[in-house]
Order: structure tokens, then sequence, then C-alpha cells
């Protein structure tokens, strides 16, 4: 079944780049009308980037190749279910549908767990792991203000 040939596509992303020594065993594939249409493995090591999961490399590959900033028909292939910060990417880039190969617990198992970052977003700020505290606020207003005014900004 084509699903399962582009989960699998998703697992071979995630074997080269673990076998390349690009980062930890997770691969993407992003599929429009059929086609593969942006691939991506986790490059967190090799690129000194904590952002640079499989999810997020695929979808900039995927944004690129569409020249677009959203994923409209478009379906991702995960070979693990995606963290808090990939879910984020995720809803951000408007996919039709998520496949996802392991689970949370999976990753879990192998010392990929996400659980603690599940925990703090519920938390108000003075009782997270890392403080958080509002600083500037009337200045950092001046760029929302200036946003509503702007004529030829491009809304997403």
């Amino acid at each position: 079944m084509e699903k399962e040939k582009f989960m699998q596509e998703a697992i071979n992303q995630a074997l080269k780049g673990m076998n390349s020594n690009e980062g930890g065993p997770f691969g993407c594939v992003i599929v429009k009308d059929g086609k593969i249409i942006g691939r991506g493995n986790n490059k967190v090591t090799s690129s000194n980037d904590p952002t640079a999961h499989a999810e997020v490399t695929a979808i900039r590959d995927a944004c690129k190749n569409l020249n677009s900033f959203q994923l409209d028909g478009c379906e991702i292939y995960t070979s693990c279910e995606p963290c808090p910060m990939c879910l984020g990417a995720i809803y951000w880039s408007r996919p039709d549908k998520v496949y996802y190969g392991s689970t949370q617990q999976d990753a879990a198992n192998i010392g990929f767990d996400d659980e603690f970052i599940y925990k703090e977003i519920p938390l108000p700020y003075d009782k997270r792991s890392i403080p958080f505290e509002q600083l500037g606020h009337k200045i950092a207003l001046i760029p929302f203000k200036k946003w509503s005014e702007k004529e030829d900004k491009k809304e997403y």
C-alpha cells in the first residue's frame, strides 16, 4: 500500500541520519499528490541546532520546494509521534494529515523523553523549571501596532 511505502521512506530517513551521525533516529517525509516533496531527518547534533528535528527539517524542505509557508494538501509521515515542538510546527504548517510510526513512549524507552515539556506547559510562569518574566511590554507592542496599520502585509 502507498501509505506504508511513504512510512518506510520516513524510516529510511531516520536510518540515514542516524548512520551518518547527523542526529537521533528520527525521519520524516512530506507527500503531496502522491509524491514526496520534502524529506528530513534529525540533525540536532550535527548542526548544533536543537530545533533541527526530523519534522522541522522536512517542513522546511517541503515549504522551500513548494515556495509556500503552508502545507495545504499535504500529508506528513514521521517515524515517531511528534514532540511538543514538532507538534507546534506541524499545526503552524497546516497539513491535511499526519501519520506516525513509533510512539512517545517508544522514544522515551531509548532516552528521548519529552514528558517534562508536556508537564511544563500548563504551569504558571513562576512554577516552570526555566523562569519566565515579562519585560518591556509597552515597547514590545510597537511592532504589533505597526503590523495592524501595515497595508501591504501578507496575512497567514
